[in-house]
């Protein structure tokens, strides 16, 4: 029997242990934050619907980014043994330089309307973390803001080669001038996605006040305040911003680009040049042919065809038949850093985060940008820790597989040329 006794004063001070109490609300929230989902949640309380799933959507009925998100749950990880890993090395060689994480920041329009601070707190956070940042054509701070906020790290552009070339070359020669290391050529944009939420939202550049948005941002007078007192939205390229999300979209695309615009683009481009928005072997072999320096395997976040290749999936193909030629990089779907891991053991050099840093930014600014990295980065650590592997070269695939939900039903051949 256990002996009962009355309890001590002195021993129940003990264990109390009072955490102090943070007068700052947004580091408050921040500071609960332990996964970007968490971020995530945050950010919807305090986004108007419409900014939200702006970020939050994809096309059609968003199987593509559901589809790319159970891809990197259905992984199974298989760890080493009895080696030390009481330290680990994060840092990775991509595109010329060196990145202290493997994954660096995406681009993303439109960014200024999830939270004021935009591109800019997206810039500073990822040059304080030694990660590169990549400004859309479409974002909306420019080119030389954009290095004035992040003076000595790897700052990349993503361009969009629109009807009026001459806007786009002049893009391009801009990021030169302003010691951008990496140009981004998107190639899965002829035309906008179908955005349903946003036409269901009525999202439009700018925002357009009705009873509706009114209503939903009764709750979020905040975002109202910092829009409204804060510099117009300034777009990157764009001079005309009026209009919905999708006409803006296509205004800023053409269908018609082809190999042809490719060539010219690197005619104006003096350094390296990636290729975003590959779903196929067959073009990753044809640009690796035509010699440039990365493709990213993307379907664009699942914003624009939906029921897309899932990139995750394609990545262990297109490595072994490109993967000597080109860095073949990914995105979409990474929302942990055992994706980011699972994704360099499969063979990716680097990977790219979009929505983490959204819900990041509209969860608490650059401190929201800030927090989303430093949680991606303590699970990388953590997972390459239990993996049992001390540097991103030590991962391989044997350390991942994919589980498969679906079965290939093409008979053999089918789809090859």
């Amino acid at each position: 029997m256990v002996k009962r006794q009355a309890p001590r004063p002195a021993e129940v001070l003990e264990l109390l242990r009072f955490k102090r109490f943070e007068f700052d609300g947004r580091k408050r929230r921040l500071e609960s934050a332990l996964t970007v989902q968490d971020l995530r949640r945050i950010a919807k309380r305090r986004t108007p619907a419409a900014a939200f799933d702006y970020t939050d959507g994809a096309a059609d009925g968003e199987l593509s980014l559901s589809r790319a998100r159970q891809a990197f749950e259905d992984i199974e990880f298989h760890p080493s043994v009895l080696r030390d890993v009481s330290t680990v090395d994060t840092t990775t060689r991509i595109l010329g330089g060196t990145s202290a994480l493997p994954f660096g920041i995406a681009p993303t329009g439109f960014t200024r309307l999830m939270q004021t601070e935009g591109e800019e707190a997206g810039a500073g956070a990822a040059g304080a973390a030694g990660i590169p940042f990549c400004l859309s054509t479409l974002g909306t701070s420019s080119i030389e803001t954009v290095k004035e906020a992040n003076p000595n790290g790897r700052n990349w552009f993503q361009l969009y080669v629109m009807n009026q070339r001459h806007i786009s070359y002049g893009l391009v020669e801009r990021a030169a001038a302003a010691g951008f290391d990496t140009l981004f050529f998107t190639v899965d944009t002829p035309v906008a996605g179908a955005r349903l939420r946003d036409k269901r939202n009525g999202f439009s550049i700018p925002p357009q006040i009705s009873l509706r948005t009114v209503a939903n941002t009764m709750t979020r007078p905040w975002w109202w305040w910092d829009f409204l007192t804060t510099p117009k939205l300034e777009f990157a390229s764009l001079s005309s911003t009026g209009g919905t999300v999708g006409e803006l979209l296509n205004a800023a695309m053409d269908p018609s680009i082809d190999y042809d615009d490719l060539a010219e683009i690197r005619k104006i481009w003096p350094h390296r040049i990636a290729i975003k928005g590959v779903q196929n072997v067959e073009d990753a072999k044809r640009l690796a042919d035509l010699g440039v320096d990365a493709i990213v395997l993307s379907n664009h976040g699942g914003r624009q065809l939906d029921r897309a290749p899932v990139p995750f999936h394609l990545l262990p193909e297109v490595v072994r038949e490109v993967g000597d030629d080109v860095e073949v990089m990914i995105d979409t779907g990474i929302m942990n850093g055992a994706d980011v891991v699972a994704s360099i053991a499969m063979g990716a050099k680097f990977t790219l985060v979009g929505r983490a840093y959204l819900y990041g930014l509209m969860a608490g600014g650059r401190e929201g940008v800030d927090r989303m990295i430093e949680i991606l980065s303590e699970q990388i650590v953590r997972t390459m820790k239990l993996l049992q592997v001390t540097s991103i070269e030590e991962l391989e695939p044997k350390h991942v597989t994919q589980l498969t939900r679906f079965a290939d039903l093409r008979p053999r051949g089918a789809g090859e040329r």
